[in-house]
């Protein structure tokens, strides 16, 4: 027999029978691990495990990964031995699917706030980040130094802390139409729920707001400069307290702010008001123009009576005041030049008492500032704490829009 004519068919038949040899020598322990199947789940039982109806949850269907870490800080000693980290700023980071846009969005929150107030409404919908992530934005929201997630140092160092009462949010945000003096009151109905103490809405709000101290934004200012070193240029989306955050970040961090928008900036400048009697109180404030500290001028300026300041005779509007403004030649603003501005009023807040006054001293002093009241949009209703309000979603549709028209 000519056995090299089927040498291939040979060794196929010799290891087809090796295989089903080594197949039927497994050890009894081999071959019950192969037999073992994954466990059968379907009779567990998660009801327990689902969170409550009460409880907001939020699709993140939009969102691929997200971060949270701290930003700036230093050594504080006095505290023992080793000294302790103070002035960190928390930062949450989220990054949606689809990165659209070309500058990620910087949010700022208002005093006795957290990064929370972006994030989700007293009543249970998902507030403007969800939106801006949607949108294609990258989002960096922040609390703080001294303030919710970002350590506070006792002893004096952040100074003193306060918090708000039920009474003091109700009069200034949630129940206006009924505690606030001040003009326009009447205008506020798109707080949702009754905005008082005992309804549901009201008293998910009051847990969510927070302490605040006195050094806490002068640290924020210093952190989010750091931040925004990391990062790269950025858009910043402020809210009140944190627009004087934001003016202090745009100056402090040359080219690295592509546009600056204020919600409601505290104000006004130079002069405290009384937002009941509409009228200067003759307590000073924000002496550098829209903040209270140092800004970069041109000629430079290194003290706020060297800005040459005028009271207007007449204000714009009833119910508003008149403004501070400077002499002219007026100094410019050598860091707000090239950063579109856009800032906003709401028809039923206090706010609208002062409102028109810091965008007319950005634009006397060479800053690119839309100012707009929100009826005139055609958005009405609203309150200071308009973020969180009913109509929410148009807001921040409105603020969408005005970036891709104005930021390159």
């Amino acid at each position: 027999m000519n056995f090299k004519a089927h040498d291939s068919c040979y060794v196929s038949v010799i290891g087809i029978i090796a295989v089903f040899f080594l197949a039927g020598c497994q050890t009894g322990e081999e071959a019950q691990v192969s037999n073992t199947s994954s466990p059968d789940t379907s009779a567990v039982d998660v009801s327990v495990a689902i969170p409550s109806e009460g409880i907001a949850t939020f699709s993140t269907e939009h969102l691929a990964r997200k971060s949270a870490y701290y930003v700036g800080g230093d050594y504080v000693y006095g505290y023992g031995d080793p000294p302790v980290m103070g002035g960190q700023m928390y930062v949450d980071v989220w990054e949606p699917n689809n990165i659209t846009q070309p500058y990620p969005v910087v949010l700022f929150h208002g005093n006795g706030q957290t990064g929370v107030g972006w994030q989700q409404t007293p009543d249970g919908r998902p507030g403007w980040a969800y939106y801006l992530l949607e949108q294609g934005y990258v989002l960096y929201m922040v609390d703080y130094p001294a303030r919710g997630r970002s350590a506070y140092l006792p002893g004096g160092v952040h100074g003193d802390l306060g918090i708000r009462t039920a009474a003091q949010l109700q009069t200034i945000w949630t129940n206006v139409d009924e505690m606030g003096d001040f003009p326009l009151n009447n205008n506020h109905t798109q707080w949702p729920g009754e905005g008082k103490p005992g309804d549901p809405v009201f008293d998910e709000f009051i847990k969510t707001q927070v302490q605040f101290a006195g050094q806490s934004t002068t640290l924020a200012r210093h952190a989010a400069i750091e931040l925004l070193q990391e990062i790269g240029p950025v858009i910043l989306l402020t809210h009140s307290q944190g627009g004087g955050v934001g003016f202090g970040v745009t100056d402090g961090a040359p080219g690295l702010v592509k546009a600056l928008i204020t919600v409601e900036p505290g104000g006004p400048q130079i002069g405290r008001v009384s937002t009941s009697q509409v009228a200067y109180t003759g307590a000073p404030a924000n002496a550098w123009g829209p903040v209270n500290y140092p800004l970069t001028y041109d000629p430079p300026v290194s003290d706020p009576s060297e800005l040459n300041t005028y009271l207007e005779e007449e204000a714009d509007r009833s119910g508003e005041v008149s403004c501070w403004l400077q002499e002219e030649p007026a100094k410019q603003l050598v860091n707000f030049l090239d950063v579109p501005i856009l800032s906003m009023s709401a028809d039923g807040t206090y706010h609208r008492v002062f409102d028109a006054c810091i965008p007319k001293w950005l634009n006397q002093a060479g800053a690119q500032t839309d100012f707009f009241r929100l009826e005139e949009v055609g958005i009405s209703g609203n309150g200071h704490m308009m973020q969180l309000e009913l109509n929410s979603d148009d807001i921040i549709e409105f603020i969408h829009e005005w970036i891709q028209e104005n930021v390159e």
